[in-house]
C-alpha cells in the first residue's frame, strides 16, 4: 500500500500528525525507522522562523536519511508565510504543510491555526503567498470549522486544490471541540465529494480498527496518527501493516526500552544535556503509562514515573529506564 504525494512516493499510508512539543527530529526519526510512511515536523512559526528565533531554527533541523523532509508552518500574515517557506524549502523540506487546524488558544488569539477558518479570503491569501514562494508541493490541515455552526472544511479544500494544494489532511473536529468528544469521520466525506487530491483523515486514530472505520466513513486516501502516538513510536508502523496485510506485533519491553533510548540519545544530541532532559521527560512519561501499565502496580508506576521525571543526569535517567523496564520484563515472564 503505497501513497502518492505529488511526484514522491511514499511507502505506507499511514502518517505521523505534527505535534507541537511532540515531534521533534528524535521522535520523528523513531516513528519513521518504526515504519510510519510520513512524518511532520512540529509547527513552526513562521514570523519567528523568519526573524531567526533559534528554537523556531532548531525545529527545522532534519535528518533526511528518515525518508521525505516535511516542515509546517503556522502564521497569519502572507509575507511571513511565504518567507517562512522559503526558508524551509531551503533547508531542505521536500514538502511544506500549512496549519489550519491548531486549536490552542495562544495560537488562534493571534489568528493563525484553525482561527484562519472563520475568514477563508485571508487563509486563502496566506495558501497563495506559499505557494507563490516555493517550488516544492505544500499540503494543508485543518478541522472541520471553527463551530458546528460554520463546516467550511468543504470550501476550503475546494479552494486549496484550484489554487494547487497537493494533499489536504481533516481533523474530524471543530476548533471549539478541541479534543473532546469523538472525531466525526463521516463529516470529513463531504471534503473528499469536492476535491480529488488525496485526502488525509486525523482524529483519533488509536488502532488499526479506527483506521479501517475511518477510512470507510471518510473516503480518505491516509491516515494520520497523533496523540495516541506518545509513548507509541511505533503504533503508525503496527497499524501501516496490518493494512497491508502484514504481520504486526507489539513490541515486547525490551525492544521498547532501545527505542527510548536511541530517542533519548537524539534529544540529548539535538538540545544538550540540560535543555534535552527536560524537553524528552514528557515522552518518559508517556512510555511508562503505555509500556507498564497493567504489568506494575500503579503506586509503583506513579512513583517510577515522578522519580525518573524529576532526574536532571542523564547516566541516571538511562539507569531509572533500563530498571522500570527490565525489571517488569522479569516479573511478566516469571
Amino acid at each position: 500500500m503505497t501513497f502518492q504525494l505529488a511526484d514522491i512516493q511514499l511507502d505506507n499510508p499511514v502518517f505521523l500528525a505534527p505535534m507541537s512539543g511532540v515531534t521533534d527530529l528524535p521522535f520523528r526519526n523513531l516513528v519513521r525507522k518504526l515504519g510510519a510512511g510520513l512524518v511532520i515536523s512540529e509547527m513552526t512559526a513562521s514570523e519567528q522562523l523568519a526573524t531567526g528565533r533559534k528554537d523556531s531554527l532548531r525545529k527545522i533541523t532534519n535528518d533526511t536519511s528518515t525518508g521525505p523532509f516535511v516542515i509546517q508552518l503556522a502564521g497569519r500574515e502572507a509575507k511571513w508565510m511565504a518567507e517562512g517557506a522559503r526558508i524551509a524549502e531551503s533547508a531542505g523540506a521536500q514538502v511544506i504543510d500549512i496549519n489550519m487546524g491548531c486549536p490552542s488558544r495562544h495560537v488562534t488569539k493571534g489568528a493563525s491555526g484553525s482561527a484562519l477558518m472563520r475568514d477563508l479570503d485571508h487563509a486563502m491569501s496566506l495558501v497563495e503567498a506559499v505557494l507563490a514562494a516555493v517550488q516544492v508541493p505544500v499540503s494543508l490541515k485543518m478541522r472541520l470549522g471553527w463551530d458546528h455552526s460554520s463546516l467550511n472544511a468543504p470550501e476550503l479544500a475546494a479552494r486549496a486544490q484550484a489554487a494547487g494544494i497537493a494533499m489536504i489532511t481533516v481533523h474530524g473536529r471543530t476548533r471549539c471541540q478541541f479534543y473532546k468528544g469523538k472525531a466525526d469521520w463521516s463529516a470529513v466525506a463531504l471534503v473528499r465529494e469536492v476535491i480529488d487530491i488525496p485526502l488525509v483523515i486525523n482524529g483519533d486514530i488509536g488502532s488499526t480498527a479506527d483506521a479501517k472505520t475511518a477510512l470507510q466513513q471518510s473516503g480518505a486516501d491516509a491516515v494520520m496518527v497523533g496523540r495516541f502516538a506518545c509513548g507509541r513510536p511505533w503504533l503508525p508502523g503496527f497499524i501501516a501493516n496490518e493494512l497491508a496485510g502484514r504481520p504486526a506485533l507489539v513490541p515486547s519491553l525490551v525492544q521498547q526500552l532501545e527505542f527510548l533510548l536511541q530517542q533519548f540519545d537524539g534529544s540529548l544530541e539535538l538540545y544538550g544535556e540540560r535543555l534535552g532532559i527536560r524537553m524528552f521527560r514528557k515522552h518518559i512519561a508517556w512510555s511508562l503509562d503505555a509500556a507498564l501499565q497493567g504489568q506494575m502496580p500503579p503506586s509503583l508506576l506513579r512513583q517510577t514515573r515522578a522519580d525518573l521525571c524529576r532526574m536532571k543526569d542523564a547516566a541516571q535517567i538511562r539507569d531509572g529506564l533500563r530498571h522500570a523496564f527490565l525489571q517488569t520484563q522479569t516479573l511478566a515472564s516469571a
